[in-house]
């Protein structure tokens, strides 16, 4: 143990001297720690202290306290008050906590709290000051909605958790704390509806928290990294977002939800295959609109997949399948091109993917004007060129299209990934290697799990009843089960959700009928109400 860790865990005492000295020491290189001395009872003066970092605190709340201490006019000949005393009777404007030793101190000190000490008394009060600057609730970038909600998540863990509780007004929303990294301390909330959730499956989530050994987490990565399932595989085990609302629709459905400091992404476990395809605007459109929407980027997912592999096989290895008049066209667009057709497929991906990658690190005006025009200008020039083919430009911007419509960021990088295994087993051993990779990862994510659960359910395990949210989604009043992930009752609360046309009474029908000034049902009557 360090000579800073023994003095961390040794406890105050009564000489505030000697305290002050303590936490002047470990913080001697830090200006933005900020110490105030002032006294303690107008009437007796007793010495005191305040310290607290400047940028992470509402230094109005310490003002306040700070002048109610001074002011503060206890009797001449009253016996010593005690610490409840104080924290009671005194420090009435804040959330107060009674800490013992320095280490409680410091670690108060660098999340935002103020430390008070009081001459006379081997105890501490940690003041709940927390109020540094943070961005405002804004629309998410990642995942832009048609028809939904705004807002998103932002850096403040409370902020988030906040925006999660408008939404589900339970008190079985349960919100737990813990810390991670020896060196951040970043604050991690896991968040279940309690009823709801799995049995056994918060506990896996916490356990697997528990183990996780490292210095600092700096954004929800470092998390979903450290304890999903199949790290090596490419296929993502873990859902992100910044959306309260998708968060909000999960945690219903019996997911558990992990908020981390310092980030707007949120994590979902456990996450299936199909819920990547899923969109908000899925939910918000008619059903029909919805169903259209989705099967629109399976198909997309198909194309972004398997597009550039198809074509490599069928033009190296099996032109008997490319339609004649098709055949003899891209033999005249490819007459001048040096290359094979693999490696003209894999010059132009990699191309591609140097100009999304360009475009997303430069500024948003740069960046979208020079993977605008940078596609455009190399396209034609290297047609032009001879390096390339017309229909090798094509097929790679369509598939760059394709890969663009799927809504979920990691699952879109996923697919990127595969991509080039398959492109190159095509290429080298035709439809055998298209057929032997395909199905090497058909059977991966068949094996693989997230936090328990199959990862092509309910696909694989069939589940009937849960067939009705995958690739198209059914109306509101056929949804009226809940997912089999859910531990809750297998009927959604609520009322048969199909609506039904208004009874009408046939005697009232008749009436109306016969009196034609449109007051059969009663007029202006108290009857009618």
């Amino acid at each position: 143990m360090s000579s800073l860790e023994e003095e961390l865990v040794k406890p105050f005492t009564k000489n505030i001297a000697e305290n002050k000295k303590v936490i002047e020491k470990i913080f001697s290189k830090n200006i933005d720690v900020i110490k105030r001395d002032f006294s303690f009872d107008e009437n007796k003066n007793i010495p005191a202290v305040v310290f607290y970092t400047d940028g992470l605190v509402n230094t109005q709340v310490i003002e306040s306290t700070i002048k109610a201490l001074t002011i503060y006019e206890g009797k001449q000949n009253s016996d010593e008050l005690t610490i409840d005393q104080i924290k009671k009777n005194v420090l009435r404007n804040s959330s107060v906590e009674v800490i013992y030793n320095y280490e409680k101190a410091i670690d108060g000190i660098l999340v935002g709290d103020t430390v008070l000490l009081i001459d006379g008394y081997n105890r501490g009060f940690l003041l709940s000051t927390r109020g540094w600057d943070a961005r405002s609730v804004d629309e998410p970038q990642t995942e832009q909605v048609v028809r939904g909600p705004r807002d998103g998540f932002t850096e403040n863990i409370r902020t988030n958790t906040a925006l999660l509780r408008r939404r589900i007004r339970d008190p079985l929303l349960y919100v737990e704390s813990m810390q991670v990294g020896k060196k951040s301390k970043t604050d991690i909330n896991i968040v279940y509806l309690e009823g709801t959730v799995k049995e056994g499956l918060v506990e896996e989530v916490k356990e697997r928290l528990r183990k996780i050994k490292i210095d600092a987490v700096l954004e929800s990565g470092y998390i979903e990294e450290l304890i999903k399932d199949s790290p090596r595989s490419p296929f993502t085990t873990m859902q992100s977002t910044e959306r309260p609302d998708k968060v909000a629709a999960s945690i219903l459905e019996g997911r558990v939800a992990i908020f981390v400091d310092n980030t707007p992404f949120v994590l979902l476990v456990p996450s299936y295959f199909w819920e990547f395809f899923q969109a908000s605007d899925d939910y918000y459109s008619g059903f029909l609109a919805g169903s259209f929407f989705r099967s629109i980027r399976y198909i997309a997912f198909m194309i972004s997949l398997t597009l550039p592999s198809i074509y490599v096989m069928l033009i190296s290895f099996h032109h008997e399948m490319i339609p004649t008049e098709l055949a003899l066209s891209i033999a005249s667009g490819r007459e001048v091109i040096p290359f094979p057709v693999l490696i003209e497929a894999l010059l132009m991906e990699i191309v591609f993917e140097l100009m999304r990658e360009a475009g997303l690190r430069m500024p948003k005006p740069v960046g979208q004007a020079v993977s605008i025009v940078g596609s455009l200008v190399i396209g034609q020039a290297a047609v032009q060129a001879g390096i390339v083919s017309p229909f090798m430009v094509i097929l790679v911007a369509l598939t760059g299209i394709a890969s663009f419509a799927i809504p979920n960021y990691s699952a879109s990088f996923s697919i990127r990934l595969i991509r080039f295994p398959l492109l190159i087993a095509s290429g080298t051993l035709g439809l055998l290697g298209f057929s032997a990779v395909f199905t090497i990862l058909a059977v991966h994510a068949l094996s693989i799990r997230s936090f328990g659960e199959p990862y092509l359910a309910p696909a694989t395990p069939f589940q009937p009843t849960d067939q009705k949210d995958i690739v198209f989604r059914f109306p509101w009043w056929k949804m009226d089960k809940q997912p089999k992930l859910a531990e809750g009752s297998e009927k959604r609360e609520g009322q048969k959700l199909m609506p039904k046309p208004p009874e009408q009474n046939p005697d009232t029908t008749q009436d109306s009928k016969s009196n034609g000034n449109g007051q059969a049902n009663g007029g202006s009557t108290n009857e009618s109400h």
